[in-house]
């Protein structure tokens, strides 16, 4: 890349580099598939318009996929 970034490049280079931080600590934590799996499961509610904030506690509700 040649001269400096944009503001919006530059913005999406930090959410870049924010979610390579989060995806590092997952696989620390629970390994590269649960990492994976999150990140995929993450782009398809992006794809289907749904919430994130709407599947908080998800965990405790047993029939979450």
């Amino acid at each position: 890349m040649t001269g400096p970034m944009t503001d919006e490049e530059a913005s999406k280079d930090r959410f870049f580099k924010e979610l390579g931080m989060i995806a590092e600590r997952m696989i620390a934590a629970h390994g590269k598939d649960f990492a994976m799996g999150v990140l995929v499961l993450a782009a398809r509610w992006i794809a289907e318009g749904k919430s994130f904030a709407e599947h908080r506690g998800a965990s405790d509700d047993t029939s979450a996929p």
